[in-house]
């Protein structure tokens, strides 16, 4: 059996969506993803399909990991294994491969609960720098108003998924003392959050949420005012993730 990792752009769209699924089979959260939805995450997430890997066993596709860059950064933007090429090596094949191609620092998010993962990551040589909260809000909001804005970015130091957004799909809500970037649905998207205290969060908060039948935050800090608002709330914590860096300097 012989296996080899090939960029990710000579693997078509579609084959590429089948191993991104069947690589997170048994994880601690169900992941589905078809081709209309990988190509979405690689063009929102900037992945470079170049520079990111997929393994072939024997020519069939058993594992990948992508590669996300901006202003020299890198990002890996999912990584997995089919089970039954688990425990061989080949998650950290991949993980050296990519990390090879970034030109810079490097992040990603992981699963708390996820230690193997975690383990292989800071033998790697990534450190922890913070904990990010993903959010999900269907209850019935309290009455809040907040006046329309132009789209703008909020948050410097925003994780990857929710920075340098395509503002032209975006909304944005404000407040005297802070403003939502949101994307517009059924299901309202937070994308940033920047509030003076947990009281303007809320009230942020439930401006956007009045505008769809949900609401969800991905990523949002754990220690920041819309973490504590959205609790205060009675929003769910569906899970929580390590933002962690690989530091090049």
């Amino acid at each position: 059996m012989s296996t080899e990792l090939v960029p990710a752009s000579e693997i078509p769209g579609a084959v590429r969506a089948d191993v991104f699924t069947a690589s997170y089979a048994g994880y601690f959260m169900p992941v589905h993803v078809d081709e209309q939805a990988l190509a979405w995450m690689v063009d929102a997430w900037d992945i470079d399909l170049d520079r990111s890997r997929v393994a072939l066993s024997d020519g069939d596709p058993v594992g990948f990991a992508n590669l996300g860059l901006r202003d020299g950064f890198g990002w890996i933007g999912g990584v997995g294994v089919v089970p039954e090429h688990r425990r061989s090596g080949l998650g950290r094949q991949l993980m050296e491969a990519v990390i090879a191609e970034a030109p810079g620092d490097v992040w990603l998010e992981v699963i708390e609960q996820n230690e193997p993962a975690i383990r292989l990551y800071e033998q790697l040589g990534f450190g922890t720098v913070r904990m990010l909260d993903v959010w999900s809000w269907t209850g019935d909001p309290p009455k809040a108003s907040a006046r329309e804005g132009k789209p703008r970015l909020l948050q410097g130091d925003a994780p990857w998924q929710t920075a340098r957004p395509s503002l032209g799909e975006l909304e944005l809500l404000e407040v005297d003392a802070g403003a939502i970037l949101i994307r517009p649905g059924e299901r309202i998207g937070v994308q940033q959050l920047a509030a003076r205290d947990e009281r303007t969060a809320a009230e942020l908060l439930a401006a956007a949420r009045a505008r769809g039948t949900s609401l969800q935050y991905v990523n949002a800090p754990s220690d920041s005012t819309g973490s504590h608002a959205l609790r205060a709330l009675g929003a769910g914590l569906d899970l929580r993730q390590f933002e962690m860096n690989l530091s090049r300097a």
